[in-house]
């Protein structure tokens, strides 16, 4: 299962990712609105989730991979965030309603790789909204995936783990199986081996809009790479950042 084995690396692996660009990007786009609770939805070992515990008086952090959340909350409590954790698959996602803002980043969305099931998520969060609420997002651009991940192979090693990662074309345009290979450090000293196999798809913007136009959503707006300025995609673009704006 979708980093069940990996929570312990996953940080030593991500540790320069930009987690504070989308935090601050994230704030730019919420600026003037009274955001009471928001959701961090496929939160992992919960970096944005803190980030945004800082920030917004009530979070909360969903993630169906028990492992993922278990690191997430005990980093937190280490710090003294209050968090509310929720262990739901965002394809079932229930129960959780009023939420003045949801965000899912770092391709999370690109790990719902059909038209049906994202459909479901789509509703989900547009039901877990609360009036004029808003729903942020960022996915793999499609361009970006074809030409830097399709049929390339990545690897890393540190002190403590290392990895390599073969991504292979899906049937679709856009739709890619990550298979990687980790080993990590284990007490006796020695590296313990396990494999983890991804699937992710990404689809075209158009796509993309024209399904939350379907689900309810409205003031649809599309940015590339962290930037707050509306329509800034172009070729080079690798990741895209949606808004979307919960219907009266």
């Amino acid at each position: 299962m979708v980093y069940e084995r990996m929570a312990d690396s996953y940080d030593l692996f991500m540790e320069n990712a930009p987690y504070d660009k989308w935090l601050q990007w994230t704030e730019q786009l919420l600026k003037g609105r009274e955001v009471q609770c928001i959701a961090d939805v496929g939160c992992g070992t919960g970096e944005i989730t803190r980030r945004l515990a800082q920030v917004y008086p009530h979070v909360v952090g969903v993630d169906y991979a028990v492992d993922m959340l278990s690191k997430a909350e005990r980093k937190c409590r280490d710090t003294g965030t209050s968090i509310q954790w929720v262990c739901q698959d965002v394809r079932s996602l229930n129960g959780i309603t009023g939420l003045d803002a949801v965000v899912s980043f770092c391709d999370v969305i690109n790990y719902i790789t059909t038209e049906q099931e994202l459909a479901r998520t789509f509703q989900n969060i547009y039901d877990a909204l609360s009036e004029k609420g808003v729903f942020l997002f960022d996915v793999h651009a499609l361009s970006f995936v074809m030409e830097n991940y399709i049929n390339e192979t990545f690897a890393d090693v540190t002190e403590e783990a290392s990895y390599i990662w073969f991504c292979l074309a899906g049937e679709h345009i856009g739709e890619m199986y990550h298979e990687l290979t980790f080993f990590s450090k284990n007490e006796k000293g020695t590296y313990s081996r396990f494999d983890e196999f991804h699937h992710q798809r990404t689809f075209s913007v158009d796509f993309y809009k024209k399904l939350l136009q379907q689900i309810g959503f409205q003031n649809i707006k599309v940015y590339g790479d962290f930037s707050i300025k509306a329509n800034s995609v172009d070729e080079n673009t690798a990741r895209i950042f949606f808004f979307a704006e919960k219907s009266e």
